[in-house]
């Protein structure tokens, strides 16, 4: 399976870096190279081809998606630009693996999303959180019915980024490059996981804050700040479900901070990224003694995956954040040689999309919006 990748940033080289390891960390018989980078500056572009061995490199994203020898298009550039990218793409027969979110608007995604099901290629969204074992962990508790039916949920994805005000911002706080603010970037983790453990969203209210209303910009003089530094979010999900969504870049102390809760009428689960071995769960359909017998119990997921997963490092070694890209790149290619439908899908994207969408209105008009 060749493959070709436009934009050679940290998500890039992310993932190049699982292409190449798939096969330490599954028993698979599925050979994926990369055989084409594309990046705006074609000097980078030829550094990042020297490099890691990459037979060819190019400025022009058409040289990858329009080559016949390429199956799969690998989308890392900014989010302004995989609208166009992935339309060209999909109508050129390719197979696609995009960054998140999808696109800047619903319409776009949702016209992406359409015309993926009409040419029925694989098109992928990378929400790689999905596939920590904990995360598989909590989908298995959730499906089987182990919390009963969803009362409510909370979820925070917090950083430190955006607090140094002399520091040149990236493009990823840049509404005009980004589409969005943080809620774009942090935000589509969160939503995503809500949606995938809990279910449909039904409607939000949003707020958004820009604590740092001047800043260095990207060329290094003094810029405006346009675009949300946080987001914090009311939903209501089509279950009955109610909880918030706090995504911020500045959160003093935080890291990677992702965290989350979720309650059931029959028990509850959290998770800690900065923990990210354990799935914490609570059963409440055991029977509470005098001196207690409840309590939450740490599932120890480390590298505890399926076969044909495991074989490395082994399933007792502490996980790590790459492991969830590199899951979530395994299915995905696997889906592609079986020709069978990769979820995080871009009909997912379309909905979180909507979503994220809506939290913006309500900001704008101070009113929750019906997803």
């Amino acid at each position: 399976m060749k493959i070709g990748i436009l934009g050679f940033g940290s998500m890039g080289k992310t993932h190049l870096y699982c292409i190449k390891n798939i096969p330490f960390f599954f028993d698979t018989k599925i050979e994926c190279q990369v055989v084409s980078v594309c990046t705006k500056n074609l000097e980078n572009a030829k550094k990042a081809a020297e490099q890691f061995n990459i037979s060819s490199y190019t400025n022009n994203e058409d040289d990858i998606i329009y080559n016949d020898e390429i199956d799969v298009v690998d989308i890392c550039t900014p989010n302004i630009y995989h609208y166009q990218t992935a339309k060209k793409a999909i109508l050129a027969g390719k197979h696609i693996y995009c960054e998140k979110p999808l696109a800047v608007t619903y319409q776009e995604a949702s016209e992406l999303s359409a015309l993926a099901r009409e040419k029925g290629v694989v098109c992928g969204i990378v929400f790689n959180n999905r596939f920590l074992s904990p995360i598989l962990k909590a989908k298995e508790l959730t499906a089987d019915g182990k919390l009963g039916r969803i009362l409510s949920f909370s979820i925070k994805y917090l950083h430190s980024s955006a607090l140094d005000t002399q520091k040149k911002a990236g493009w990823k706080q840049d509404k005009d490059i980004c589409g969005g603010g943080v809620l774009f970037d942090l935000g589509s983790h969160a939503v995503d996981l809500i949606y995938h453990l809990c279910g449909e969203f039904d409607s939000v209210f949003g707020k958004s804050q820009i604590a740092y209303p001047t800043r260095t910009g990207i060329d290094g003089s003094k810029w405006q700040t346009n675009a949300d530094e946080a987001f914090y979010m009311l939903a209501t999900l089509k279950n009955g479900a109610h909880g918030t969504i706090e995504v911020s870049k500045i959160t003093t102390g935080a890291n990677d901070d992702l965290r989350f809760e979720i309650h059931g009428e029959k028990g509850s689960i959290a998770f800690d990224l900065m923990q990210p071995n354990y799935l914490e769960y609570y059963d409440a359909t055991l029977p509470d003694g005098v001196l207690g017998t409840r309590g939450y119990t740490k599932i120890e997921c480390v590298n505890r995956y399926p076969y044909p997963a495991g074989i490395f490092p082994g399933i007792k070694a502490p996980i790590g954040w790459i492991r969830g890209h590199i899951g979530s790149y395994f299915e995905f290619v696997s889906d592609v040689k079986a020709k069978k439908h990769f979820t995080p899908s871009f009909d997912d994207g379309a909905h979180i999309q909507r979503v994220l969408e809506c939290a913006y209105k309500s900001d704008k008009n101070g009113a929750w919006e019906k997803v």
